[in-house]
């Protein structure tokens, strides 16, 4: 496996830019098998692998790799499937490049190993050759209500069916997939991707509830009368405020709110057409991936100009450099190292423009990154149509929680037993970022897989 002296990295080919921003269709083409081996073969197969420690779920990456070079697409599968309940959508939808490529040790001089790619080939080859995930069917005589069928939920239901355990996922929107579904752009990710492991679990004996909202289309109560444990993975959806004077203006939206709603419109729904943007200036404030995704669909949607204002420079970006990268190529303006201090109202009380104040980075804090210092005097402003706020989220905190027992720390979020993912009423579980806080979907995933682990341990034993 020293190949990587002489072939190149070479990553999976985007559609070009003006195809591309035309629609909403996934902008990266899929390796073939020829490719998918011949990048494989690059792995030197490290005896202690960066790229297995540094991803959250530990995937097999060095032996899947292995066994793609060799042309074994069957093993590859298998291996590639254990750790994770969707590798498909893991490949196009991780931060490798702050994760397990990060760490590759050819990013010394050779470049990284293309594991995303070659993580999403290994799945859609394998899908396409007939291979499915094995799940036992229905094994046991216990039941687990999951609640929330976003990436925690649907990685907590995966390994429970795998476990032979039957399981009841609740869902208070119309489709299944949570952030996946409503969060994530379908040119990141194709919402058919998702509705396929939704039907592979269905088929394996999920039973799936939607438009139910607990504590207000059924009680909790019912739910944990009817079943032996419930995992929560609700997420976190409520969106930081920045505290900004007149940042509650008609035309300020939330990150989530406008991503939620052109994706209704991409499913061809009703939606809110204030979030129709064509030939308008979108100013977008933030710097992560979900910034970036509201950024890239609104110039999908035909805005005049999109721009984006962060307070630190490119470097200190908390989103992938992938996503910056192709925002960047299709077109979005970026305004770094400022920081917005007011939103300017017209007369009708309707934003038109964002005052910032240039900043600069100046020594590290506790945590090693770079403090951010205002330059005094040096205040401008943005003219803006809409504005998106993308600062995080917060969990929302249901009722159902504190009426049984359930506690949350002071922002929300809630407590668990790291080791098993147990709340604090026994036989009540939770991951994912309803217990994190915004966080990775890797992270989600692993929160679910584990909890479901923890589950079937004590139910089973």
């Amino acid at each position: 496996m020293r190949e990587f002296l002489t072939t190149e990295r070479i990553a999976p080919s985007k559609r070009l830019v003006v195809d591309r921003t035309k629609d909403f269709g996934e902008i990266y083409e899929m390796y073939d098998k020829h490719d998918a081996a011949t990048q494989s073969s690059r792995c030197i197969q490290c005896g202690d692998p960066f790229c297995l420690n540094k991803c959250p779920l530990h995937n097999y990456i060095p032996q899947w790799l292995k066994a793609v070079s060799e042309k074994d697409l069957e093993f590859a599968f298998k291996l590639s499937n254990e750790p994770s309940p969707f590798p498909e959508v893991m490949g196009r939808i991780c931060p490798h490049d702050r994760l397990c490529e990060g760490d590759c040790t050819l990013n010394d001089g050779h470049g990284a190993i293309t594991i995303g790619g070659i993580e999403t080939h290994i799945t859609e080859a394998g899908f396409k050759a007939g291979f499915k995930p094995d799940f036992p069917g229905i094994t046991t005589n216990k039941k687990v209500a999951v609640i929330g069928s976003g990436p925690a939920g649907l990685s907590a239901a995966t390994y429970l069916l795998r476990s032979g355990i039957a399981v009841t996922m609740y869902e208070r929107s119309d489709r299944a997939g949570g952030l996946l579904t409503y969060g994530i752009p379908n040119f990141k990710l194709d919402k058919k991707i998702v509705e396929r492991r939704v039907k592979l679990l269905e088929e394996a004996g999920l039973k799936l509830v939607l438009n139910c909202e607990i504590g207000k289309d059924t009680s909790f109560e019912d739910i944990a009368d009817a079943h032996d444990a419930i995992f929560i993975g609700v997420g976190a959806t409520k969106a930081k405020s920045a505290g900004l004077s007149g940042e509650k203006a008609p035309n300020v939206y939330s990150a989530m709110d406008y991503l939620t709603n052109i994706q209704k419109k991409n499913f061809k729904q009703s939606y809110e057409k204030k979030f129709d943007f064509k030939d308008l200036n979108v100013v977008v404030i933030g710097g992560g991936d979900t910034a970036m995704d509201c950024l890239r669909t609104a110039k999908r949607e035909g805005a005049k100009s999109v721009t984006c204002l962060y307070r630190r420079d490119v470097h200190n970006m908390p989103g992938s450099k992938r996503e910056y990268t192709n925002a960047m190529e299709e077109g979005v303006d970026f305004t770094f190292l400022v920081s917005p201090k007011e939103i300017i109202l017209d007369e009708s009380g309707n934003a038109i423009a964002i005052e910032v104040v240039k900043t600069t980075l100046g020594l590290k804090d506790e945590s090693g990154r770079q403090k951010m210092e205002e330059i005094k005097g040096s205040e401008f402003r943005q003219n803006a149509d809409v504005i998106i706020m993308s600062l995080g989220f917060n969990p929302v905190v249901p009722s159902f929680l504190a009426e049984n027992g359930i506690e949350t720390n002071k922002w929300g979020g809630i407590i668990i037993n790291e080791e098993t993912h147990e709340t604090t009423t026994a036989g009540i579980y939770a991951g994912g970022d309803c217990f994190r806080g915004a966080d990775l979907v890797v992270t989600a995933v692993f929160d679910g897989r584990e909890a479901a682990r923890s589950i079937s341990k004590t139910l089973l034993k």
